[in-house]
Protein backbone atom coordinates (compact mmCIF):
# COMPACT_ATOMS: atom_id res chain seq x y z
CA UNK A 1 0.00 0.00 0.00
CA UNK A 2 1.40 3.36 -0.99
CA UNK A 3 1.48 6.49 1.16
CA UNK A 4 -1.25 7.93 -1.04
CA UNK A 5 -3.43 4.83 -0.48
CA UNK A 6 -2.90 5.04 3.28
CA UNK A 7 -3.88 8.72 3.31
CA UNK A 8 -7.02 7.97 1.28
CA UNK A 9 -7.96 5.11 3.61
CA UNK A 10 -7.35 7.31 6.68
CA UNK A 11 -9.49 10.08 5.18
CA UNK A 12 -12.27 7.59 4.42
CA UNK A 13 -12.08 6.33 8.01
CA UNK A 14 -12.17 9.82 9.54
CA UNK A 15 -15.15 10.70 7.37
CA UNK A 16 -16.90 7.53 8.52
CA UNK A 17 -16.24 8.43 12.17
CA UNK A 18 -17.70 11.90 11.59
CA UNK A 19 -20.81 10.37 10.02
CA UNK A 20 -21.12 7.94 12.92
CA UNK A 21 -20.79 10.74 15.49
CA UNK A 22 -23.47 12.70 13.62
CA UNK A 23 -25.81 9.70 13.68
CA UNK A 24 -25.21 9.20 17.40
CA UNK A 25 -25.89 12.87 18.21
CA UNK A 26 -28.99 12.83 16.03
CA UNK A 27 -30.35 9.90 18.04
CA UNK A 28 -29.72 11.49 21.44
CA UNK A 29 -26.21 10.34 22.31
CA UNK A 30 -23.63 12.65 23.87
CA UNK A 31 -20.10 12.16 22.53
CA UNK A 32 -17.65 11.81 25.43
CA UNK A 33 -14.52 11.01 23.40
CA UNK A 34 -13.40 10.42 19.82
CA UNK A 35 -10.25 8.60 18.80
CA UNK A 36 -9.42 7.59 22.38
CA UNK A 37 -6.07 5.81 22.42
CA UNK A 38 -4.71 3.57 25.12
CA UNK A 39 -1.67 1.33 25.16
CA UNK A 40 -2.59 -1.51 22.84
CA UNK A 41 -6.03 -0.28 21.79
CA UNK A 42 -8.28 2.46 20.50
CA UNK A 43 -11.93 3.44 20.79
CA UNK A 44 -13.39 5.31 17.84
CA UNK A 45 -16.18 6.94 19.88
CA UNK A 46 -17.26 6.85 23.53
CA UNK A 47 -20.87 7.98 23.82
CA UNK A 48 -23.47 8.29 26.61
CA UNK A 49 -27.24 8.28 26.67
CA UNK A 50 -29.32 7.89 29.83
CA UNK A 51 -27.46 5.28 31.92
CA UNK A 52 -25.58 3.68 28.99
CA UNK A 53 -21.94 4.19 28.04
CA UNK A 54 -21.23 2.83 24.57
CA UNK A 55 -17.74 2.08 23.31
CA UNK A 56 -18.36 2.46 19.60
CA UNK A 57 -16.34 0.82 16.85
CA UNK A 58 -16.82 2.44 13.44
CA UNK A 59 -16.22 0.22 10.43
CA UNK A 60 -16.16 1.76 6.97
CA UNK A 61 -16.24 -0.66 4.08
CA UNK A 62 -17.49 -0.64 0.47
CA UNK A 63 -20.77 -2.26 1.63
CA UNK A 64 -22.69 -2.34 4.91
CA UNK A 65 -22.48 -6.12 4.93
CA UNK A 66 -18.67 -6.00 4.81
CA UNK A 67 -18.59 -3.38 7.57
CA UNK A 68 -20.85 -5.45 9.79
CA UNK A 69 -18.53 -8.47 9.59
CA UNK A 70 -15.24 -6.58 9.95
CA UNK A 71 -14.79 -6.80 13.74
CA UNK A 72 -12.21 -9.51 14.39
CA UNK A 73 -11.39 -11.17 17.73
CA UNK A 74 -8.16 -9.13 17.82
CA UNK A 75 -10.14 -5.91 17.33
CA UNK A 76 -12.52 -6.92 20.16
CA UNK A 77 -9.50 -7.52 22.41
CA UNK A 78 -7.98 -4.13 21.58
CA UNK A 79 -11.31 -2.35 22.05
CA UNK A 80 -11.77 -4.09 25.42
CA UNK A 81 -8.27 -3.06 26.50
CA UNK A 82 -8.92 0.57 25.59
CA UNK A 83 -12.36 0.50 27.27
CA UNK A 84 -10.80 -0.80 30.50
CA UNK A 85 -8.27 2.04 30.38
CA UNK A 86 -10.98 4.63 29.68
CA UNK A 87 -13.02 3.29 32.61
CA UNK A 88 -10.00 3.45 34.92
CA UNK A 89 -9.73 7.16 34.06
CA UNK A 90 -13.49 7.77 34.31
CA UNK A 91 -14.60 5.92 37.42
CA UNK A 92 -17.93 7.77 37.48
CA UNK A 93 -19.00 5.56 34.52
CA UNK A 94 -18.61 2.25 36.37
CA UNK A 95 -22.20 2.26 37.66
CA UNK A 96 -23.59 2.61 34.15
CA UNK A 97 -24.59 0.00 31.61
CA UNK A 98 -21.46 -0.59 29.50
CA UNK A 99 -21.53 -2.05 26.01
CA UNK A 100 -19.71 -2.31 22.71
CA UNK A 101 -21.66 -0.87 19.79
CA UNK A 102 -20.84 -0.96 16.11
CA UNK A 103 -21.58 1.68 13.49
CA UNK A 104 -21.22 0.39 9.96
CA UNK A 105 -20.61 2.97 7.24
CA UNK A 106 -20.67 2.45 3.48
CA UNK A 107 -20.43 5.07 0.73
CA UNK A 108 -23.79 6.52 -0.26
CA UNK A 109 -25.64 4.77 2.58
CA UNK A 110 -26.95 5.98 5.92
CA UNK A 111 -24.73 4.65 8.76
CA UNK A 112 -26.18 1.67 10.61
CA UNK A 113 -25.77 1.34 14.39
CA UNK A 114 -25.93 -2.04 16.10
CA UNK A 115 -26.29 -1.84 19.86
CA UNK A 116 -24.26 -4.35 21.91
CA UNK A 117 -22.84 -5.90 18.73
CA UNK A 118 -19.39 -6.34 20.27
CA UNK A 119 -18.84 -8.41 23.40
CA UNK A 120 -16.30 -6.60 25.55
CA UNK A 121 -14.08 -8.07 28.25
CA UNK A 122 -14.19 -5.40 30.96
CA UNK A 123 -13.19 -7.68 33.81
CA UNK A 124 -10.03 -5.78 34.73
CA UNK A 125 -11.32 -2.21 34.60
Amino acid sequence: MTTRDRRAARGFGLGAEARAAFLLRLTGWRILARGYRAHGGEIDIVAARADVIAFVEVKARPSLEEALTAVTPLKRERLSRAARQWLSENGWAMGRTLRGDLVAVAPGRWPRRLAAAITLDLGHA
